[in-house]
């Protein structure tokens, strides 16, 4: 594929994406699809590449069901959606949590000095940048590559024809509650970010409409 080739099939991807209510309840993705999806999550960059996040992949009706009472934004998109994800967002990394312990120590490979070097440049990072203020502004900055992770997954289902919808219109407090109740995750270490369907869409939709490029790039 040329170049230019690339660029159109990247532009007619995000031409084809919109964000689905109701998506056609009789189709279902495949699943070599969906991994790449989930693989395009997973590789995605965060801050200081320390991962704060955890896809939780929704089928069981059952939950499903529980999740629809406390998402108003998302009821038709747990109804029909072929794959649900909850995605999560890691409390208070800081270069003492265990989490980026884990990452330097058992994936990294890093050894003591390393270590103690990069908890240094995270703690000098999270201050210059008011992040470890306190727990909210900690949770808030691991929300955020939670988003870049939720892009790609969108990125990628457009480019193989699937469709999708980001959400965040559901109960916090109470999914979180839900989710600790369940078991499903400690909500000690994690917190609710944001919600996204896949699927294929049950009609087309309108046209897309947006600012033009002019209105919206400043060249300096």
């Amino acid at each position: 594929m040329s170049n230019k080739d690339m660029q159109q099939t990247i532009i007619d991807a995000f031409n084809y994406r919109h964000a689905t209510k109701r998506f056609d309840a009789s189709k279902k993705i495949d699943d070599s699809d969906f991994d790449t999806i989930l693989e395009a999550g997973r590789l995605s960059p965060s801050s200081l590449g320390l991962e704060p996040w955890r896809f939780l992949v929704v089928q069981s009706e059952d939950l499903r069901n529980k999740l629809h009472e406390l998402s108003g934004g998302a009821r038709g998109q747990l109804e029909t959606a072929s794959h649900f994800v909850l995605i999560l967002a890691r409390k208070n990394v800081t270069k003492s949590s265990p989490h980026v312990h884990h990452i330097l120590r058992d994936l990294k490979q890093y050894d003591d000095d390393s270590i103690k070097a990069f908890g240094d440049k995270v703690e000098g990072f999270q201050t210059n940048f008011h992040i470890n203020d306190n727990e909210r502004t900690l949770l808030d900055w691991s929300s955020k590559q939670t988003y870049i992770a939720l892009g790609n997954m969108m990125t990628s289902a457009a480019l193989l024809g699937i469709d999708s919808c980001p959400m965040e219109g559901f109960d916090i407090d109470a999914v979180e509650q839900l989710l600790d109740d369940e078991g499903i995750a400690d909500m000690k270490e994690f917190a609710p970010s944001v919600m996204v369907a896949f699927g294929y869409r049950e009609k087309e939709p309108k046209e897309k409409i947006r600012q033009p490029q002019e209105d919206v790039v400043e060249w300096l």
